[in-house]
């Protein structure tokens, strides 16, 4: 039984999915994690071209959150690390993850860099690794890894549609200070190049402070999805 399971959500993934799970197969293959793939509904054949690559795709509801618990119920792992599709772990990523929790911790995430031209990005991944190093609350971005028996404790992710990963951290934050562990994972630069990376940074404060004063977080996806595609 591998002691540590990669869950990576997916949709309409075609265009990178092979070079995702590709960078996981040394992993796979030293017998230390298994990788799942959670599919929510993609049309394209993001499925067929992962199911070689991994030890079990499965179909969810669409929604991050669904499909990462869906994935982790799935799953056999001691350790859950939850992976973007177009996020890549740093060398030796599941050994640091193996001692951070032998050595006491019950979760945690990894520093980022993210990837992509222009000087902002640099400062967001500056910004994002300092205030979630103060706050302990980290993104998914991060690939946030936790002891199954603590996420379970906690209820999971919540079935929400955006937010997932700060109500998740939070929920753990309370319990346990994370693991942030310098080691960084590098994550593409499309979601911020899409729409401006100035305009996605306001945006994405914007919705946090609105999520953190209590408002309806599918109020916040559909805003999110206006606004990020006008």
């Amino acid at each position: 039984m591998p002691r540590i399971s990669i869950i990576v959500p997916v949709l309409e993934e075609a265009c990178g999915i092979e070079a995702a799970l590709q960078a996981l197969q040394a992993h796979r293959q030293s017998g230390a994690a298994e990788v799942v793939v959670v599919d929510g509904g993609s049309r394209d054949a993001t499925r067929a071209l992962a199911a070689p690559l991994a030890d079990r795709v499965i179909e969810s509801r669409r929604g991050r959150a669904l499909q990462m618990n869906a994935g982790a119920k799935a799953s056999d792992g001691e350790i859950l690390v939850f992976l973007h599709a177009d996020t890549r772990l740093p060398p030796g990523a599941l050994g640091l993850v193996g001692e951070a929790v032998d050595g006491g911790r019950e979760w945690g995430r990894f520093d980022v860099t993210i990837d992509g031209p222009g000087p902002l990005l640099a400062v967001v991944a500056w910004f994002m690794n300092a205030r979630s190093r103060l706050t302990g609350i980290a993104t998914g971005d991060q690939a946030i890894f936790v002891r199954r028996a603590v996420f379970d404790a906690v209820g999971t992710f919540p079935p929400i549609p955006l937010m997932e990963d700060i109500a998740l951290s939070g929920s753990l934050a309370r319990s346990s200070r994370p693991a942030c562990l310098r080691a960084r994972v590098v994550t593409s630069g499309r979601r911020w190049e899409r729409r401006g990376t100035l305009r996605t940074i306001v945006l994405m404060w914007r919705l946090r402070l609105a999520f953190a004063l209590g408002e309806d977080p599918h109020h916040l996806a559909r805003r999110y999805e206006v606004e990020h595609t006008s």
